[in-house]
C-alpha cells in the first residue's frame, strides 16, 4: 500500500513540476490575468448597447456564412466518403488503405486556418476559398468516421453478396451505403454545426460572411456594431445546433425524414 501511494505522490509531483514549467514558459501571471479581467469589463461596456440599426446589413453576410457552411459540408461529405471507401480495411487493399489514411491523418494535422491562408494566397479573397478550406477540413474528421463505420459492417454480409457474383460497386450500393447511412447523415449534420462555427472564424481572414463583418467592425472601432454581428453569430450557431440535433434524433430513432 505504501508503494502504491508513493507512486501516486511521485506522479502528482511530476505533473505539478510540468505545470510550473509550462506556466513559466507561457508567462502565466495572476496580476496580468486580474488586470485583463478589469480591462475586459471596460471593453464589454464599450460594446453595449448593440447597434440594432446595423442588423439589416448583417442579414446577407449571415446567409452567406450559412451557404459557405452548407456547400462545404456537402462537398466535404462526398469527398470524405470516397476517401473512407479507400481507407476501409474490408474493402481496399493494404496499400490503398495506407495512402487514404495518410491523407486523412495529414489533414487532421492541418488546422483550417492554415488551409484557408494558403487558399487565399492562391485563389484570392472571398467565400470560395472558405468553401474549399472547410470541404478539405471535413476530410480528416468525416473520412475517419465514415471509414470506421464501413469497417464495422458485418463481414459475412459482404462475403455473401460477393459470392453471388456482385461487383464492388454493387456491394457498396446495396450493402455498405444502406448499413452506414444513419451514421453518414448523423456525422454530416454534426460537421455542419462545426463548419458553421469555423466559417465565422475563416471569414475574419478573408472568407467573407458574418466573420468578416465582426473583424471589419473591430478594425473601425465600431464595437456596438460588432456586438450586433456577434448576436447574429449566436443565433446562427444556436439554430444550426437545434436543427441538427432534431434531425439526428429522428435518424437515430429510425424515423423517416420528410
Amino acid at each position: 500500500m505504501k508503494i502504491k501511494y508513493t507512486k501516486k505522490i511521485i506522479i502528482f509531483i511530476i505533473i505539478g513540476f510540468l505545470l510550473y514549467l509550462s506556466a513559466l514558459s507561457c508567462d502565466v501571471s495572476l496580476d496580468a490575468f486580474t488586470k485583463g479581467l478589469t480591462d475586459g469589463v471596460v471593453f464589454l461596456g464599450e460594446m453595449y448597447p448593440p447597434d440594432l440599426s446595423a442588423l439589416p446589413e448583417m442579414l446577407y453576410p449571415a446567409v452567406e456564412t450559412i451557404m459557405i457552411s452548407f456547400l462545404a459540408t456537402i462537398f466535404g461529405a462526398i469527398l470524405s466518403f470516397f476517401f473512407a471507401l479507400a481507407g476501409a480495411a474490408n474493402l481496399s487493399p493494404p496499400w490503398l488503405k495506407a495512402i487514404s489514411r495518410f491523407f486523412m491523418a495529414t489533414e487532421r494535422a492541418l488546422p483550417e486556418i492554415i488551409i484557408i491562408l494558403l487558399l487565399v494566397a492562391a485563389l484570392g479573397l472571398g467565400p470560395f476559398p472558405g468553401v474549399v478550406a472547410l470541404a478539405i477540413g471535413c476530410l480528416g474528421m468525416l473520412g475517419r468516421l465514415f471509414s470506421d463505420a464501413i469497417e464495422e459492417v458485418n463481414a459475412k454480409t459482404i462475403e455473401a453478396v460477393q459470392s453471388s457474383g456482385a461487383t464492388n460497386m454493387q456491394v457498396i450500393q446495396y450493402v455498405i451505403i444502406p448499413e452506414i447511412l444513419p451514421s453518414l447523415i448523423s456525422n454530416t449534420l454534426f460537421r455542419f454545426e462545426v463548419n458553421t462555427r469555423l466559417s465565422v472564424l475563416l471569414g475574419a481572414v478573408g472568407a467573407g460572411g458574418i466573420g468578416y463583418e465582426i473583424f471589419y467592425s473591430f478594425q473601425l472601432l465600431e464595437y456596438e456594431r460588432a456586438t450586433t454581428a456577434i448576436m447574429v453569430v449566436f443565433s446562427l450557431v444556436f439554430m444550426s445546433e437545434k436543427i441538427s440535433d432534431y434531425l439526428r434524433k429522428k435518424i437515430l430513432s429510425n424515423t423517416k425524414l420528410k
